[in-house]
């Protein structure tokens, strides 16, 4: 019997594609997969990639495609949500829009101004995915990997009370990261982590045994800071509270609004320069590696050929995880994954609703939450205050409620001024009008 998954926003295209290698590569199940996308050119691609994957791979899978997911959501048992509203034309003004008044943000999806503006059009888009899932196939296991992550999956819950889970690859590639500057394989080593998304803390690693903070600390120090894989920020917060942020700077700057300013991160201003994924972490370098990898994906779609190794060929261990933890549950062979699900008490002192990155048992019985009863005291100030953030972030969004939006603007960015907040606000409102129904 074929299990059913209905992928809503197929036209990510990068991470389709990695979700199809893992399904033929990394699943023993045999799999119906339906893709849907708005975006009618976008899908037609993806389908053609994913046909092309399927022929490679000599793979039975089934596929089915809509622009309309009510067509293919009944009888799912797996909804997959990574949908970008607006696309990379909206999220650009999510960031220049904020430089105009001295905020520079390196992505521009979680918090800050760019982050709560993403929330305001992807939280209603959301909630009616969410509905739709709720009546058609309320069975289904929906994830989400959309964008502002935390609040979504808040805004879902609290809006449909659908029991949405949110999956990142920031811990596995966080722990990798730090697996390699010390020089030891992932497998071998253990940690627990916890936090908000994008802002996760690994407050205990170890190696057979050994705590690892003081080796990590060591070699931060006797490294050079072009060498060391390891931001600047996150060095500092390495030293002071002896906690790793899984993210790294290029997420993590963004919950520090003082380095938001222009020559403010160590001298230096977030988003602009010449490269994506390090040293000041361009945006506009972000969305121009995003635009070329999509022309390239037409291009491998409309060719007489088929696909070439290289570009399916992926670095020993990458995945998003999702089918690992379907193998789980299908196979009913228990595994921790780390997943967004509301804290619930987890962490005692922040409110039961937030949505918090923690670990998670994975198996027949479905997607239990572990208690984190060590939680350091030294990480709660951040994590409470950004707690508070999202909270009414997720009002403003399902409300409509401009004066909380500019409440979510003001109290994570560096202070512009409420004057400056108030005219942000608006001119991000005035940009992003036709995806936000919320507010007419």
């Amino acid at each position: 019997m074929r299990k059913k998954m209905v992928l809503i926003g197929a036209g990510s295209a990068m991470f389709a594609k990695g979700l199809f290698l893992d399904i033929v590569e990394r699943s023993k199940l045999k799999w119906h997969i339906a893709l849907v996308d708005t975006d009618a050119t976008a899908l037609d691609i993806i389908r053609l990639i994913c046909e092309k994957l399927i022929e490679l791979k000599k793979a039975d899978v089934k596929l089915s495609f809509s622009t309309e997911r009510t067509d293919v959501l009944p009888d799912a048992d797996y909804v997959v949500c990574t949908i970008g509203v607006g696309g990379r034309r909206a999220w650009e003004q999510d960031v220049f829009i904020p430089r105009k008044y001295g905020i520079y943000q390196p992505v521009g999806d979680s918090v800050g101004p760019g982050g709560v503006s993403r929330a305001m059009r992807m939280i209603p888009a959301m909630v009616d995915i969410a509905n739709d899932v709720a009546k058609l196939c309320p069975t289904a296991i929906m994830f989400n990997y959309s964008n502002p992550m935390t609040a979504i999956c808040m805004a879902v819950r609290r809006a449909t009370k659908v029991p949405i889970v949110g999956l990142c690859h920031g811990v596995p590639n966080g722990w990798k990261r730090i697996a390699g500057f010390l020089g030891f394989k992932p497998n071998d080593g253990a940690y627990t982590a916890c936090g908000l998304n994008h802002m996760v803390f690994f407050y205990k690693m170890r190696l057979n045994g050994e705590d690892l903070f003081p080796r990590l600390i060591d070699r931060i120090n006797m490294t050079s800071e072009e060498n060391r894989v390891i931001g600047p920020l996150t060095a500092d917060f390495v030293r002071l509270h002896g906690s790793y942020i899984a993210s790294d700077d290029r997420h993590y700057s963004e919950f520090v609004p003082e380095v938001m300013a222009r020559d403010a991160y160590y001298g230096k201003t977030l988003g602009i320069g010449d490269k994506p994924f390090s040293g000041t972490f361009s945006f506009e370098q972000t969305i121009s590696l995003g635009d070329e990898e999509f022309a390239e994906y037409i291009k491998y779609a409309k060719s007489g050929d088929s696909l070439p190794e290289a570009f399916v060929k992926r670095e020993e261990g990458e995945s998003e995880h999702l089918i690992e933890m379907v193998n789980a549950m299908e196979e009913d062979k228990a595994e921790v994954f780390y997943a967004n699900m509301p804290n619930d008490s987890a962490l005692k002192q922040v409110p039961y609703s937030t949505v918090i990155e923690r670990p998670v048992l994975v198996s027949g019985s479905g997607i239990q939450p572990l208690q984190l009863p060590n939680f350091p005291s030294s990480l709660l100030p951040q994590t409470l205050r950004y707690a508070g953030i999202f909270d009414v972030v997720v009002q403003a969004a399902l409300n409509g409620d401009i004066s909380l939006m500019q409440c979510a603007i003001e109290e994570s960015s560096a202070r512009p001024g409420r004057e400056n907040v108030q005219k942000l606000t608006n001119e991000l409102l005035v940009a992003q009008k036709e995806y936000l129904p919320q507010f007419e």
